[in-house]
């Protein structure tokens, strides 16, 4: 194999490409913790990273002390856009590693003289915060664009594109919505969305969406995940020490009320039902989550009452729970959607700091960013949904680090919900499986890419298999390289069908011309390869060579 021809099969190897700057330990502030440090440098190197990190192990810290470095080597202002009700927790955490950080909604709101700022994800998602005007960017908890709706998640990461300086950080990227992952590969400029969709899945053409990696790729597609993102449950993931960072015991109990199965009604045949069934459609969840609700609060209330002394989170999803909730107990403070933003967070900052006994949510709402462990390890779930996410990311306002009690989760749903319950444990040991699988990743390369790319070099190369008989030859081999070995001016005809550029990938082998990025890269293997058709080809005779016009996916192309 020629070295250009090797240097090309190399160049084939993605992971991503660092834009940031070198920085020293020294240049760290010290007070991060080894973990931390280590990350900020990784990130700040990078220039375009995501951060990972479980619940407690210090975002906020790594991401203010990465913008920090990153402005300071870079200049400009820097922004984090944050869920509603954290600002306050980078304020506090900024003045602790020596940055001032001013809350915007617009652009007139920024001040001279300040570089650190702060939003909220609804200003930019309606128009009235352009993001490009700042050098870097960084998304906290940026999970719960999920729950704006697929098309403004969509639409929301295509917003960034003059920024250079781009990072993510969340506790709970979905392990199986991988789109949430490649969509997070595009933002930050590692991938193009449609390309990462066509390299390592494979389609299910009876459900849109329904993303499976290929076999063969199902190695490559986590390594080059892991040279993007970081995913830490621990700091012994990277070599140090858990001490002080010993996740409490935690504690599930599930209680089921009765459905009223009079209401089981009939299909669209006539038949009728003897059992309500809510995981038969949405509308059928929905209806049977509002004519549970005075069972289910009935049941909050019994577990409030033996508990009389401990502080709770009460988690709901419907404003019907919310009223019913507020009538059962008058004494917990609620938060919503229509409330005044300032007496919302004010009201999540004074039960972070146990100044009242009980607070009403919804995980939407107060389940991303919030941390309420200093006071509170108790929370109740007055109803359970599809939405892994919001379900997992409200636990973990106070299943943490630095929690010092034990977590006791309550979880209430109706006897017609079972199976929405079954689909939620599901994607929980689902989310288990992918975080222990990436915790492996890390501990044997650590944030090392390099050693990431050695292994996935392994797979250039073809070993050569020949079979033959009777007045006939067949050789399995790279193609450029069987070429090569044919004497010129030996073939009569050449009948092939040659890979559409990058629309399918046949093998794991970087030697496949299906591996390829575009279509200028597909030709520029070609360019190997044709030479020496013509070359073996006899004068005057025929090379065939099926082609067609490519259907391009709409995130290829920019048409949506």
């Amino acid at each position: 194999m020629t070295d250009a021809y090797v240097e090309f099969l190399r160049g084939k190897i993605r992971l991503a490409d660092f834009g940031g700057f070198d920085v020293d330990d020294s240049d760290v502030n010290p007070i991060l913790k080894p973990h931390q440090r280590d990350i900020v440098r990784w990130a700040v190197k990078g220039g375009n990273r995501a951060i990972f990190a479980a619940f407690g192990l210090g975002k906020s810290v790594m991401q203010i002390e990465t913008l920090r470095l990153i402005q300071k080597n870079a200049g400009g202002n820097v922004l984090v856009i944050a869920p509603l009700g954290v600002r306050q927790e980078f304020r506090r955490d900024g003045k602790m590693l020596g940055v001032d950080f001013t809350f915007i909604r617009s652009i007139s709101d920024m001040v001279d003289g300040c570089n650190f700022y702060i939003t909220n994800y609804e200003s930019v998602r309606d128009g009235k915060l352009d993001p490009n005007n700042f050098a870097a960017v960084s998304l906290d908890e940026a999970s719960v664009l999920r729950s704006y709706g697929s098309k403004t998640y969509q639409t929301f990461l295509t917003l960034f594109s003059a920024v250079k300086f781009k990072f993510v950080a969340t506790a709970t990227p979905s392990p199986n919505r991988y789109k949430e992952l490649i969509h997070y590969a595009g933002f930050l400029g590692i991938m193009d969305t449609g390309q990462a969709l066509t390299r390592f899945f494979q389609r299910d053409s009876t459900q849109a969406n329904n993303l499976t990696l290929y076999p063969h790729k199902e190695k490559e597609f986590w390594l080059w995940l892991n040279s993007w993102a970081i995913f830490l449950q621990k700091p012994s993931d990277l070599g140090y020490s858990d001490d002080g960072y010993s996740l409490p015991d935690f504690e599930v109990i599930y209680h089921e009320v009765q459905s009223d199965h009079t209401r089981a009604g009939f299909d669209r045949d006539g038949q009728g039902s003897m059992f309500v069934d809510a995981a038969l459609s949405l509308r059928d969840a929905s209806g049977e989550k509002r004519a549970s609700i005075e069972s289910r609060v009935e049941k909050m209330r019994d577990i409030l009452a033996d508990d009389p002394a401990s502080s709770y989170l009460l988690w709901h999803d419907l404003e019907d729970e919310r009223h019913a909730i507020q009538s059962a107990v008058p004494s917990a403070v609620s938060i919503y959607g229509t409330q005044d933003l300032e007496d919302r967070e004010q009201a999540i900052v004074d039960f972070s700091d146990g100044k009242f006994q009980y607070l009403s949510a919804k995980p939407i709402i107060a389940g991303s960013g919030c941390n309420f462990q200093r006071h509170c390890h108790k929370a109740i779930f007055i109803g359970i949904g599809f939405k892994f996410n919001d379900f997992i990311q409200a636990i973990h306002r106070i299943h943490r680090f630095l929690q010092t009690e034990r977590v006791i989760i309550h979880v209430i749903h109706s006897e017609a919900e079972r199976e929405v319950l079954h689909t939620l444990q599901r994607k929980w040991a689902q989310h288990k499986e992918m975080v222990n699988n990436m915790s492996e990743i890390i501990k044997e390369h650590g944030l090392n890419s390099l050693s990431m790319s050695d292994i996935l070099a392994r797979t250039i190369g073809v070993e050569r298999l020949e079979v033959s008989g009777e007045g006939w030859r067949v050789a399995n081999n790279d193609c450029v390289l069987e070429a090569r070995r044919m004497p010129t001016d030996s073939v009569d005809l050449m009948v092939t069908s040659i890979p559409f550029a990058n629309h399918y990938e046949y093998t794991p082998s970087y030697n496949d011309f299906g591996h390829t990025e575009s279509n200028d890269h597909f030709w520029k293997q070609m360019d190997f390869l044709t030479p020496e058709l013509l070359r073996v080809l006899r004068p005057g005779r025929l090379y065939c060579c099926h082609v067609k016009d490519r259907i391009l996916f709409g995130n290829v192309t920019g048409a949506g």
